[in-house]
């Protein structure tokens, strides 16, 4: 009975790792995701699975977050709320992004936390140091035309910079074939994962973790994510990295 029980536990752990539906999500986070002012993002919840992601970085009250690329501010909203008055929001935006940023200059004159730093993509920089960096679905941007392109090493020393030691760097992206690394980032605007943990490894992190909260197998990973036949469904991995403390 207690090797039966020991296995139980120890399953219920690696769930809870790699963060499946067992991991619980902090009260903070639930707050934030309930946040009135997110009222055009609930429709999205399920599909992007924000509150889950958010747990996921570990970003807490009080915390320094940088978001590379933060699009329509989905994220930037749940984070502001995460971290409080305390706590800020570094919402970076390439130069060479062909992308407007007004949206999220709206949510940082809305919220007094969040602030909108444009710079040059090859030369990510934060006010001060960060406990997270989170990006989704865009660091198989960097390495593309419209980009510079950008060579990731100089992406990920950005970050490695940036963060104080023991922080956490949190990358979601699009998946590409295995074996595939970088073909794929401009065409179908997926990436190997592979590659990427590859990469930032080479960069001095530590790996940590993943979730598969993203994750759909019956996705071939062959298809533009902008494809209506998989668009808002594709394969995503979620993988999570530390600066060593030392």
């Amino acid at each position: 009975m207690k090797r039966i029980v020991w296995a139980l536990a120890a399953v219920a752990s690696s769930l809870a790792f790699t963060g499946s539906a067992l991991a619980q999500i902090p009260d903070y986070v639930a707050k934030a995701v309930a946040d009135p002012g997110r009222a055009q993002d609930v429709k999205d919840d399920e599909r992007r699975k924000g509150a889950e992601l958010v747990a996921f970085s570990g970003a807490k009250p009080g915390d320094k977050v940088l978001e590379l690329i933060p699009g329509g501010g989905y994220f930037t909203r749940v984070f502001s709320k995460v971290v409080g008055p305390k706590g800020r929001v570094y919402a970076v935006w390439p130069k060479e992004y062909d992308e407007s940023s007004d949206k999220v200059k709206a949510i940082a004159a809305e919220y007094g936390n969040v602030d909108l730093l444009a710079q040059p993509a090859a030369k990510l920089t934060a006010p001060q140091p960060v406990d997270v960096v989170f990006t989704s679905q865009n660091y198989h941007d960097y390495p593309d035309k419209f980009m510079g392109p950008t060579d990731l090493k100089l992406l990920n020393a950005g970050v490695f910079a940036a963060l104080k030691p023991g922080g956490l760097y949190i990358i979601v992206d699009h998946s590409a074939e295995a074996g595939s690394g970088l073909r794929d980032t401009e065409t179908l605007h997926r990436i190997d994962e592979a590659t990427v943990k590859q990469q930032v490894l080479a960069a001095g992190f530590e790996y940590v973790g993943e979730t598969d909260v993203l994750r759909n197998r019956s996705d071939d990973r062959k298809t533009n994510v902008f494809n209506p036949a998989i668009r808002g469904r594709t394969d995503q991995f979620v993988y999570k990295f530390r600066k060593p403390r030392k």
